[in-house]
């Protein structure tokens, strides 16, 4: 199983990372995980593209993680000739939120349908609704839900994708929980969004300082991943997004609560397990 960071930002614009999303290639399927600015050019970069996705995974609807969800599903339906259904998987809202897409996409598709006669309907879309303690199978993957807390957004959803031998979590943005810990049991990668609180609360007053209560900080992921028996911690969506030259402060904040590999995710940056 691989595991590529086709996205390591966040809502904040950055050059260098496209909005939040991860790939996880299993064989020949692939599974994308939320669905951030930029994803299909870096999918593209990761020698994917939607076309080849068995699914998306949808963590929770805020926009930096589903912004260039319309991307993915008209990429899609275009470079299958409109012949390929794409399965969504996500959250309570999730259907609704597609249904919008497609609604706002209306004017694009019939000038589509209009221009090539392979087109004969609109983008196919299966969207599934989750919720929490839910188990799956795509393929020969196994997919199982887990709550994690990032009120006052509700529900979100953290994912554990098996195949194999190999496990890894893909929890989004939250806090510590139980739901975590669960997902993240004995993984051989735990994907965390990260802040750092303590360079977040030297900002100004302002907005920025609603993002301390409801995202985990490299501490407490590092203690979740000892907790939770982790092989490897890999840290995404970055708050402030570190230089590389910071990398080792970031690292040594982790290293002080967990042992095993650490990851200081770029865009592509890419995991074998």
């Amino acid at each position: 199983m691989e595991i590529v960071l086709t996205g390591t930002g966040t809502p904040l614009p950055d050059a260098n990372r496209a909005g939040p999303s991860t790939l996880v290639k299993a064989d020949d399927t692939h599974i994308l995980v939320d669905a951030g600015r930029g994803v299909v050019m870096r999918m593209a970069g990761a020698g994917s593209l939607p076309l080849f996705l068995r699914a998306v995974l949808i963590t929770h609807l805020h926009s930096d993680h589903i912004s260039d969800l319309n991307d993915v599903i008209t990429t899609h339906w275009i470079m299958s000739q409109g012949n390929a259904t794409l399965a969504i998987y996500g959250p309570p809202g999730t259907k609704e939120f597609v249904s919008r897409q497609l609604h706002a996409l209306e004017a694009d598709i019939g000038y589509r349908i209009e221009h090539h006669d392979q087109l004969t309907q609109g983008p196919k879309v299966e969207v599934v609704e989750l919720l929490p303690e839910e188990s799956f199978e795509l393929d020969d993957v196994s997919i199982r839900t887990a709550a994690t807390e990032h009120a006052p957004v509700r529900p979100t959803l953290g994912y554990r994708i098996e195949h194999g031998q190999a496990a890894v979590a893909l929890v989004g943005d939250t806090i510590p929980c139980d739901g975590v810990d669960d997902l993240a049991a004995s993984a051989d990668a735990y994907v965390q969004t990260v802040i750092r609180k303590d360079l977040v609360a030297l900002a100004p007053p302002g907005m920025i300082h609603d993002i301390l209560d409801y995202h985990s900080d490299v501490e407490e992921a590092a203690q979740t991943a000892t907790r939770a028996g982790a092989k490897r911690l890999v840290l995404t969506h970055m708050v402030p997004a570190p230089t590389t030259e910071q990398y080792p402060e970031w690292i040594a904040l982790a290293r002080k609560h967990f042992d095993g590999e650490i990851v200081i995710g770029e865009d592509l940056t890419t995991i074998s397990i």
